[in-house]
């Protein structure tokens, strides 16, 4: 038995408090109202009317584009915009190895491939990386703003441009996030967001699509908005037009429900950032120079979102100390949030990626990926503890505590080897 300090050796605790520490989206008085008037006016909307008009508009104003179209999840988003952009059988898309599957499935039923490319330090797109892996059948990249913290938009626009490429953005974690000044999705022809649970703004289930393209925001209604959306907002004129009342055969469209909560929540969204920008730089400023904890290295120009703060783990400095056992320790400190990224992750270690015509028709059994291939994705993932940023100055304490658990265990990392 040794006298450490350390709960996971016996010593107190660091955080007292019961878990769960995070919770979100956080459900105010206006949230109630909005989804309780909502189910007295319509539990089904098949246009674009009411409450799903008002968030679109809503949306499309907070991001600055012409036109957003809300789906019922952030993957069907994805396969939306997909879909409007063109791509289809033999198409190839750059995808970052390191990012949530659903980035890149929705390829797969459209005949394309996700083409993976390996990340840089900071797990987003290498570019050098992908530029050896561009091919005549390449159509897109797609950045993606993971964790909440904005892709080097500059670096990807000149990259897409250069290699006569459309750019696509996946900010499911990112919304109000900014890259010099300029709100991530609204770089690329379109972007596909989600309003998952857990995601800054959140609708419990939900995405949309924004874009400034007029073709590819009618081709996204005919993807999964069939019938009177499309009757009604593709002009009679255009050769689309007529399969409007079929579109492409999917329904894609946002539950009302989830539209009331999902507009509710955007009129508090710039607060919840603000605050989660206080919380995320009184986390950081403690835990930069903590041994064995990196926190984000950002560019000036870039304000994430903070969907969630992830720190880089160091073992050498810890004198190897696996990350399994240090977060061991940290879950004994009372530390119960913070965790291990699950399935995002290097995608090439899916099965899915590896065999994906055991699931799909059309699809060779094996492709051409193996641990190995993506080295900075696997160690990026493999050295990553994310935790919870809280937006109300409530939760500094929680804060702060999560900073002081994180900083005891590395001080006394000796005593767990």
């Amino acid at each position: 038995m040794t006298d450490s300090p350390l709960a996971l050796l016996g010593g107190e605790p660091a955080i007292h408090a019961p878990a769960p520490h995070f919770t979100w989206p956080p459900i105010a008085v206006d949230d109630r109202e909005a989804v309780a008037r909502q189910l007295e006016t319509a539990v089904s909307i098949p246009d674009r009317s009411g409450v799903v008009a008002d968030l679109e508009d809503a949306l499309a104003s907070y991001f600055g584009v012409r036109h957003v179209v809300t789906t019922c999840t952030g993957t069907a988003a994805l396969h939306s915009m997909y879909a409007a952009a063109g791509i289809g059988p033999g198409d190839e898309v750059i995808v970052p190895a390191l990012t949530f599957h659903a980035t890149a499935t929705p390829l797969f039923h459209l005949g394309a491939h996700p083409v993976l490319a390996d990340v840089h330090d900071r797990g987003q797109l290498d570019l050098t990386d992908a530029a050896r892996r561009i091919t005549a059948r390449t159509k897109a990249v797609i950045a993606v703003h993971l964790w909440g913290l904005p892709e080097e938009m500059d670096a990807l626009v000149a990259f897409a441009d250069e290699h006569g490429l459309m750019l696509l953005e996946d900010g499911s974690h990112a919304h109000g996030a900014t890259w010099n000044g300029q709100r991530t999705g609204s770089f690329g022809t379109a972007a596909a967001f989600s309003l998952n649970g857990p995601k800054p703004l959140s609708a419990g289930e939900g995405g949309f699509v924004a874009t400034d393209d007029a073709e590819l925001y009618y081709r996204v209604l005919l993807h999964g908005q069939f019938n009177k959306r499309c009757r009604r907002e593709i002009p009679a004129s255009h050769p689309l037009a007529r399969f409007a009342v079929t579109g492409m055969g999917l329904k894609l469209r946002i539950h009302p429900l989830a539209a009331a909560l999902a507009h509710a929540q955007l009129g508090r969204l710039d607060a919840y950032l603000a605050g989660r920008q206080d919380i995320a730089g009184r986390m950081c400023t403690p835990l930069d120079g903590v041994p064995g904890i990196r926190v984000p290295d950002l560019p000036a120009v870039a304000r994430p979102s903070w969907y969630t703060l992830p720190l880089r783990y160091e073992p050498a400095e810890l004198g190897g100390l696996p990350l399994q056992r240090f977060l061991a320790a940290l879950h004994a400190e009372g530390a119960t949030e913070a965790d291990q990224p699950g399935s995002t992750c290097p995608l090439h270690t899916h099965p899915l990626f590896q065999a994906p015509g055991s699931l799909l028709p059309g699809y060779a059994d094996r492709q051409r990926t193996a641990a190995g291939d993506f080295p900075a994705a696997e160690y990026v993932h493999a050295t990553t503890i994310k935790l919870p940023v809280w937006h109300h100055e409530e939760d500094r304490h929680l804060a702060d505590a999560y900073t002081t658990a994180i900083a005891k265990v590395a001080a006394h990392a000796k005593d767990l080897m």
